[in-house]
């Protein structure tokens, strides 16, 4: 019962979007316009209100991070290594599988990992979420984006202009802000932080209606072989790598424990899908792994966190 309780306010979130727009009650223009309200303005004070409030001295735990990110890194590989043995010669060049090992390893930290976090772990924790997933979005995309110009002439890619897209991304420039003001001690007027709180309190309930929303826009394909073994790396292996490494070698405690392994169960994020349209690598393939992950996630993260708490 306590993990229905947990899923099913989130679920309702995200089915209600996708109810939304499958029945045309918002269109694809409506929705874009929640997500720039949601993802340029409520979710960046949310992160920076939540990293300008954390407890410093606790939060940046570099366990933590060692636990999530070999295994991480494992997942890229395995990944990579599979879609070079699975795929058909057109799927088979390095570009190719290191998009394919994208999708299996990237998470949707934000938009799904926060709000079971905070559901279920409540919110003392941020501090040291943020400072995972920090670097996510820039260790995996350039490690993407590296494999992919070995031997691929076909693909040119502005590095100045992806570190400007990375310095400048809403979710890293805003924890990085908030932790500027943390460090230094800086207050806000009570009056401002009040309305700060209140522009972040829909960053949570947004971003799980705008990703049901945007569901609807996706399919999965005909060729689901790739997305479903994506899936299952990604739901599956990635968390049980963490947990094992977390519970039995580095032995994080319970509550940071917990963060990792929700974190690295969070479904497929589709900035990963962007990063495919870019290469012009399993555009349909990562698609598809976004619907079916996210689906799929509501049984893992109901396994996990029976496991869990």
């Amino acid at each position: 019962m306590a993990i229905f309780t947990i899923i099913f306010p989130l679920l309702f979130m995200v089915i209600l979007g996708f109810i939304t727009t499958r029945f045309k009650f918002l269109n694809k223009e409506d929705i874009n316009g929640i997500s720039k309200f949601i993802f340029n303005l409520c979710i960046p004070v949310f992160l920076f209100l939540n990293m300008f409030q954390a407890p410093l001295a606790t939060s940046l735990n570099t366990s933590a991070l060692i636990v999530f990110y070999i295994p991480v890194l494992a997942t890229f590989a395995i990944a990579f290594i599979a879609n070079q043995v699975l795929a058909n010669k057109s799927h088979a060049n390095i570009s190719a599988s290191a998009t394919y090992a994208l999708g299996s390893s990237y998470s949707n930290t934000v938009l799904i990992g926060l709000p079971i976090i905070v559901s279920a772990i409540g919110t003392h924790v941020m501090g040291s979420v943020f400072f995972i997933i920090t670097f996510h979005s820039a260790l995996l995309f350039t490690l993407t984006f590296l494999l992919s110009q070995i031997k691929n002439q076909a693909v040119s890619f502005n590095w100045s202009q992806f570190v400007k897209n990375v310095l400048f991304n809403p979710v890293v420039s805003s924890i990085t802000l908030g932790l500027i003001f943390n460090a230094l001690k800086i207050k806000f007027p009570i009056q401002l932080e009040n309305a700060l709180s209140l522009l972040s309190k829909p960053a949570l309930t947004g971003a799980l209606f705008v990703l049901g929303a945007n569901l609807s826009f996706y399919k999965i394909g005909k060729n689901w072989h790739l997305p479903a073994l994506a899936s299952a790396l990604k739901l599956l292996l990635l968390p049980a790598l963490v947990y094992g490494l977390g519970r039995s070698l580095v032995k994080l405690d319970e509550d940071l424990l917990a963060v990792v392994v929700l974190l690295s169960a969070s479904p497929l994020g589709v900035n990963a899908y962007l990063i495919a349209l870019q290469l012009k690598q399993h555009q349909a393939t990562l698609a598809s792994t976004v619907v079916l992950s996210t689906i799929l996630s509501v049984f893992s993260f109901s396994f996990w966190l029976s496991i869990l708490l």
